[in-house]
């Protein structure tokens, strides 16, 4: 097996937690929360995944641009889609707000989108300009796991207005540290 494989392990096991947290909304239920719950952990299982996707790389001295553009896919599903169709169909965005929230679904991948090829195209110098997509996914996922798990449903406008201001972070120069 090359090297470089195993850092692609990595990360098509996010990507593959992305997926599997996709199916698992969509299966899902008002009356059934379990697959909602399996698509909280299925981010969050991808978000610590992701945490070493790049730095089994870097060990293996294997980094390449084909891994960089194959994370960032990954992370888009994963931290972008993933979490946004899970806040849909948790929170009942089309009937909550009608075409409004087919809008409100699709601004949180877009902005992590944006962000990832800005990333993409930089230099990165120890500090990340906004919130990583990964940080922002998690959140919502942990917020949403959190509803679940104390057997009650999100409220739609707040889950709206933090997917709103995540989005805004995510494409914002606020200067953070990678730690």
């Amino acid at each position: 097996m090359a090297k470089s494989s195993v850092a692609n392990i990595f990360t098509f096991s996010n990507l593959s937690c992305g997926l599997l947290s996709l199916i698992m909304t969509l299966a899902a239920s008002s009356t059934n929360n379990e697959y909602y719950k399996l698509a909280c952990l299925f981010i969050l299982i991808a978000g610590i995944i992701d945490r070493y996707d790049g730095r089994v790389a870097r060990a293996l001295n294997v980094s390449s641009e084909l891994g960089k553009e194959l994370d960032s896919l990954a992370d888009l599903v994963s931290f972008g889609v993933a979490p946004s169709i899970l806040a849909y169909h948790l929170c009942n965005f089309s009937s909550n707000f009608n075409f409004l929230g087919y809008i409100f679904v699709l601004i949180f991948p877009i902005a992590g989108a944006y962000r990832l090829a800005r990333y993409n195209l930089s230099t990165f110098d120890g500090v990340f300009r906004g919130i990583p997509i990964t940080l922002a996914g998690m959140f919502m996922a942990l917020y949403s796991l959190i509803y679940l798990l104390l057997n009650t449903q999100p409220n739609a406008v707040l889950t709206i207005v933090i997917m709103l201001i995540l989005s805004y972070l995510m494409v914002s120069n606020l200067k953070l540290k990678k730690l």
